[in-house]
C-alpha cells in the first residue's frame, strides 16, 4: 500500500477514498496495477424448494364459481328462483287438480322419504315407496353401520375437497344418528318416525330448495338438476305446510283417516302416542316456521355470495385493465 493516493499522489488519508480527488484507493490501485477493476464475485444464489401444498390455504374453499360464466345472470337466478317457485307452487295448490297432481307426484315421494330418513337415523331399516314406507318393528344392525360408514366417508371426502359445510352436515347427522339409535327408546323412535313423514318431509323440501346455491362445480349446476330440486322442494313444502296452516283454525283440516285399513300419521300420533290436537298441529306448524327461517337465511347468503362474485370479478377486470395500461 502506497503512502499517497495512487490516482492524484496526494497524501493518503485514513479513509477508503481520497479527500482530494475522491478516488477509491482500492480501485485506483487495481487500475494502476492491472488496467481494470477485478470483477466482484457474484453472491451465491440459494434455491429453496417450497412444497406447493404449503403455499395453499388449507381452509380456502374450492373455487367452484369458476364454473359460472355469467355471475350477473346467476345473481338474478339466485334472487328469483325460490320466490318464483314458491309462488308457482301456491298457485297450483290453490286449484283442485293442481293440488292433487302436486300431492301424488311431488309431495308423496318427499313425505315417504321423510319417514325413511327418520327411521334410518333411529336405527331402523326402511324402504320408501310411493304411498307407504316399509319399516320393521325392531331396530337392526346393518342399517346403522351402513349409514354411519356412509356419513363418515362423506365427511372424509368433503374434508379432502375442502367443502366444510358438507363436513358439518355429515357430522351433525352422525350425532343425530347416535342419539336416535343408542339413546331413544323403540316406542319413542316409532313416534318420531311417524311424525317424520310431514316433519322430516318439510326439512327435506327445504334442503332441496337450498341446494340451488351450492355445488357450482357439480351436476347440480352443470346439469341443471338444481332447477328440478327447487321445483320439487317448493311444491312439496307448500303442499305439506298448507295442511297444518289451515289446521290451526280448522280441526277438520287435520288429516285424520285411514287408507287400506292403515291409520294416517296424524291419527297414530293422537291415538297411539297420546298427542293432543293442539300439540299435533303446533309441532308441525312450529317446525315449518323454523324451516322457512332457515331457508330465508340460506337465500340471503346465496344472494350475497352471488353479488360478491360480481364485485370480485369487476375488481379483477379493473386491475387487469390498469395493468395493461401501465405496461403500455
Amino acid at each position: 500500500m502506497t503512502a499517497t493516493c495512487p490516482w492524484c499522489s496526494a497524501p493518503r488519508d485514513s479513509g477508503t477514498t481520497c479527500p482530494r480527488c475522491g478516488a477509491d484507493y482500492g480501485k485506483a490501485e487495481a487500475i494502476k496495477a492491472h488496467g481494470r477493476v477485478a470483477p466482484a464475485e457474484p453472491a451465491p444464489v440459494v434455491m429453496e424448494t417450497v412444497d406447493g401444498a404449503e403455499m395453499m390455504d388449507a381452509d380456502a374453499p374450492p373455487a367452484e364459481w369458476k364454473a359460472v360464466d355469467d355471475p350477473e345472470l346467476e345473481y338474478r337466478f339466485c334472487l328469483a328462483a325460490i320466490p318464483v317457485m314458491l309462488c308457482i307452487a301456491m298457485v297450483f295448490h290453490a286449484s283442485g287438480l293442481g293440488a292433487s297432481l302436486q300431492r301424488i307426484f311431488l309431495t308423496m315421494p318427499v313425505h315417504e322419504f321423510g319417514h325413511a330418513v327418520t327411521a334410518w337415523l333411529c336405527g331402523f331399516s326402511a324402504i320408501p315407496t310411493l304411498w307407504k314406507t316399509l319399516i320393521p318393528e325392531e331396530r337392526g344392525f346393518i342399517t346403522p353401520l351402513v349409514l354411519a360408514g356412509t356419513l363418515g366417508y362423506g365427511m372424509y371426502r368433503a374434508r379432502q375437497a375442502r367443502i366444510m359445510p358438507f363436513v358439518y352436515v355429515c357430522g351433525t347427522l352422525l350425532v343425530l344418528q347416535a342419539i336416535g339409535t343408542l339413546i331413544v327408546s323403540t316406542n319413542t323412535a316409532q313416534m318420531w318416525i311417524t311424525f317424520g313423514g310431514d316433519g322430516m318431509g318439510m326439512i327435506l323440501a327445504i334442503l332441496l330448495m337450498a341446494s340451488f346455491y351450492f355445488g357450482k362445480h357439480t351436476q347440480l349446476y352443470k346439469g341443471s338438476l338444481r332447477w328440478g330440486f327447487v321445483a320439487i322442494g317448493a311444491a312439496s313444502f307448500v303442499d305439506i305446510y298448507a295442511t297444518w296452516w289451515k289446521s290451526r283454525k280448522d280441526e277438520g283440516a287435520i288429516p285424520f283417516g285411514t287408507m287400506d285399513g292403515i291409520a294416517s300419521d296424524a291419527m297414530k300420533l293422537v291415538q297411539d302416542h297420546g298427542w293432543s290436537h293442539e300439540t299435533l298441529v303446533g309441532r308441525y306448524f312450529a317446525l315449518g316456521l323454523c324451516c322457512l327461517l332457515a331457508l330465508a337465511l340460506v337465500y340471503a347468503w346465496g344472494a350475497w355470495r352471488a353479488k360478491s362474485e360480481i364485485e370480485a370479478r369487476r375488481s379483477m377486470r379493473r386491475a387487469s385493465e390498469w395493468e395493461n395500461r401501465r405496461r403500455l
